[in-house]
């Protein structure tokens, strides 16, 4: 890790350090008396202390995720700016994306190898960019008004989905220069996803229900009715056999997205954060073997869940503003949250 941070460092200029937590260290009593022995639970994981703050945005965080990869993450909102932070260490912020978009970057994917990282933003366009080198490769021009979502297709040919307040789902191929598909809406879309194969895309929008679209024919093939408010994210799981959504409902939805699954396709229904009057685009994600879930809250408290029983596991305080995102390691047992505080912590979970 420390060779690939030097490198990156070298590519992309000086460091700007973020505020670290300190690990609690205590003298034993033992006859190797003088060691360092740490306070409180086991650790579970290789982060430099059980919780760490990482600060240098100077605006609202709308959107973060974990490199595939599990040793870098990127940050972005309304700066208009990527932040790019190493996960372990001292999680310093090596590099700030600057250029790429006009208007607040509202989320971000890495692809699945993590070479690139897509982002949807106010500017109407969808951004695409090096990881490695924060090179801007591309900006799709293609919607005529806010970009609400993006999403990067699992396998296969590189696609990218996005959801725009002109209602429409546009999918574009990274090699190509304009949209390849346009799926017409009848209401603005505020979040998108590919299914496994990338042969389908799920979008919900202020209709309250979530559309499952055939990217060949551009129609939509089925309706996922339930929520009562404005969908705000969705998330496929690891296996793509269930679709998470969070809704403006104060809901999270677990659905049975597989192709020969009971009429009845909710399984599960999550309930404790909330939404409120800022109507943030509150997003969702799942743990990497499927067992948990979580969702931020306008209340200032991380969520997690368990997957199978819905009981919340964790209600984890410490932002100071709205959590619009909630991400696990793909690795290790730590999960990332952003907030309207500028702030960005990450914990272990036990």
């Amino acid at each position: 890790m420390s060779a690939l941070t030097a490198k990156r460092q070298s590519q992309m200029g000086a460091l700007v350090p973020a505020k670290k937590a300190k690990q609690e260290l205590a003298l034993t009593n033992s006859s190797n008396s003088g060691a360092l022995v740490q306070k409180g639970p086991p650790r579970t994981s290789g982060l430099l202390a059980p919780i760490m703050l990482l600060t240098g945005h100077e605006g609202e965080i709308c959107c973060a995720k974990f490199h595939p990869e599990g040793e870098l993450l990127a940050s972005a909102g309304y700066e208009r700016l990527i932040f790019l932070w190493t996960v372990y260490g001292e999680c310093d912020n090596y590099h700030v994306i600057k250029g790429g978009h006009k208007g607040a970057i509202v989320e971000l994917q890495f692809n699945t190898d993590g070479k690139y990282i897509f982002t949807a933003s106010t500017d109407k366009t969808v951004g695409m960019f090096d990881s490695e080198t924060g090179e801007k490769i591309k900006r799709m021009k293609g919607h005529d008004s806010i970009v609400n979502s993006c999403a990067s297709s699992r396998r296969g040919d590189q696609l990218v989905a996005s959801g725009s307040d002109d209602c429409t789902v546009k999918v574009w191929d990274v090699r190509r220069k304009g949209a390849v598909k346009s799926l017409q809406s009848t209401y603005q879309v505020t979040s998108v996803t590919f299914n496994d194969t990338a042969q389908q895309i799920m979008s919900g929008g202020i209709d309250n229900d979530i559309k499952v679209w055939d990217i060949r024919n551009e129609k939509s093939s089925m309706s996922l009715r339930g929520h009562k408010d404005t969908i705000t994210g969705l998330s496929l799981s690891a296996d793509g056999s269930f679709l998470l959504s969070n809704s403006m409902d104060n809901t999270l939805r677990m659905w049975d997205v597989r192709p020969y699954a009971p009429q009845e396709r909710c399984m599960r229904i999550f309930s404790g954060h909330q939404h409120n009057f800022e109507m943030n685009l509150l997003r969702c994600s799942w743990s990497p073997d499927g067992s948990r879930i979580a969702a931020g809250s306008a209340n200032r408290f991380v969520h997690v869940w368990d997957a199978r029983s819905s009981q919340l596991l964790y209600k984890l305080p410490g932002h100071a503003g709205c959590v619009n995102e909630v991400s696990f390691h793909p690795k290790e047992p730590i999960i990332m949250s952003c907030s309207m505080d500028k702030q960005i912590y990450l914990g272990e979970l036990q």
